[in-house]
């Protein structure tokens, strides 16, 4: 067996050494460079190796990562100069937030040459406030937009005065959608300004509309469903819609915060525990309101339950009625928002949810750890079983009988835990299905590591 299959997994292990960490570097395989990039410690010499190495891809694999250090992905700027392009995208983590580059690289981004590197640059998640908001003022109007949309909040009042007359009509437009919530005349101009767009579909629902444009917009009938969840839509035309032959227009009538329960009942309104419903905006707002909060949460509506679940200022009281609410979509909210969810929800949420989303509710600071072992020993679901290993009272003997378990994902989960015991980890390196979990785990000796390269066939 040539162990190849295995390889993979020492890019993973945070206990491999430089030298095992650069021989893998020496494959050029896509997927393991990825997995280098993805390391939370990536060692010196791997990282000037992947920064000077002469495959871009293994650069720009570089440049996308958000664990490394931001001085290294800017080091990259001393390279090729097709490298800043990369750089100014940078890295998009699902759900993190990735650190900066330092300010000598953002100003040397914000200079370059190619048009196409300031616009990524100025457009990038990771650009921190200090770094825009002098750009409101710049003469590039590309530079504006950025900042005007990204940190309109931290502009002075001097400023965005000047950005809702700019001489750019985007950029006029962009401060607009900032100020039309509270500003009848700005939401009157938008409408206009961005007839046949998709954005004038967020005007339709959040600007703040005056009566004759709200009758105009109600009787065009293209955009009802957005309308009728706006709060400033007259409540008198709103109840007009609520009989219209579209369920999602009944469905907003229905959620709008001027009613009663017994009016919302009225209504023929339908939530499918499939269906993904927004936030409903006026209940975000107020997620201060504590009663407001508590209305919604024992309202017989599903979507203020689920919009209520979303607000981490919900009171313990309604956490707790919430978390036996017969509506998945409300349990799984308050399970992902909630830093007071139950424990015992997000277990069985785990172990019984099927939605994707379920598995990251063992990332949860408040996910169950203790007592798992005991509990599911002898579990008949393999998702229990994998669960095991969070326990910190699980014993090396209760790790390697996991190892041995007929269910593969099963058996990852052991082959990545240190706990289990060095010879039955080194038994799993030749494991098809778990051979790279083993040889992740950071207690697998050096010397099985390089072992485990030289059957491999790679080259010291």
């Amino acid at each position: 067996m040539t162990a190849r299959h295995a390889v993979d997994g020492l890019a993973d292990n945070p206990a491999a050494p430089p030298g095992v960490l650069l021989r893998l570097l020496a494959l050029e395989d896509r997927w393991i460079v990825q997995r280098l990039s993805w390391r939370t410690t990536l060692p010196t010499e791997v990282a000037e190796a992947m920064l000077a190495h002469p495959d871009r891809r293994v650069r720009t694999a570089l440049a996308e990562s958000w664990t490394v250090d931001p001085d290294v992905r800017a080091g990259l700027l001393h390279g090729p100069a097709s490298d800043a392009l990369a750089v100014a995208v940078g890295p998009h983590p699902y759900r993190i937030k990735a650190e900066p580059l330092p300010d000598w690289a953002y100003e040397r981004l914000l200079n370059h040459e190619r048009g196409m590197v300031r616009y990524e640059t100025v457009n990038a998640s990771t650009v921190p406030p200090h770094v825009l908001v002098p750009l409101a003022v710049h003469d590039d109007p590309l530079f504006r937009l950025a900042a005007c949309r990204r940190v309109w909040h931290e502009l002075s009042e001097a400023v965005r005065v000047l950005l809702l007359e700019d001489v750019d009509p985007e950029v006029r437009t962009a401060a607009s959608l900032h100020v039309m919530h509270e500003d009848e005349e700005r939401t009157a101009e938008l409408v206009e300004a961005l007839a046949g767009e998709w954005r004038l579909g967020d005007v339709v629902e959040w600007g703040r509309l005056g009566r004759p444009l709200a009758e105009r917009l109600a009787a065009n009938g293209t955009w009802l469903e957005r309308l009728a969840r706006n709060p400033t839509f007259p409540a008198d035309l709103a109840t007009g819609l609520a009989r219209h032959e579209d369920p999602a227009v009944r469905l907003a009538v229905s959620s709008r915060p001027e009613l009663s329960e017994e009016q919302r009942a009225a209504i023929d309104w339908q939530v499918g525990p499939e269906d993904r419903l927004g936030l409903l905006r006026w209940v975000w707002d107020a997620r201060g309101d504590t009663e407001l909060l508590r209305r919604c949460a024992t309202s017989a509506h599903t979507w203020l339950r689920r919009s209520a679940a979303m607000c981490a200022e919900l009171p313990d009281d309604c956490v707790d009625l919430l978390a036996g609410d017969p509506d998945f979509g409300v349990r799984l909210l308050l399970a992902e928002n909630h830093p007071s969810a139950p424990a015992e929800l997000l277990l069985d949420l785990y172990l019984h949810g099927l939605h994707r989303a379920v598995a990251m509710l063992t990332s949860r600071p408040q996910f169950p750890t203790h007592g798992l072992a005991v509990r599911f020993a002898d579990a008949a679901a393999p998702e229990a079983r994998t669960l095991i290993v969070r326990d910190p009272g699980a014993t090396p003997e209760i790790v390697e009988r996991l190892s041995r378990d007929p269910e593969a994902r099963v058996r990852k989960t052991a082959a990545r835990d240190p706990r289990l015991p060095v010879p039955r980890l080194v038994e799993l390196l030749d494991d098809p299905d778990v051979g790279a979990a083993a040889a992740s785990n950071p207690a697998l000796p050096v010397a099985e590591m390089t072992s485990l390269l030289d059957r491999a066939g790679i080259p010291g």
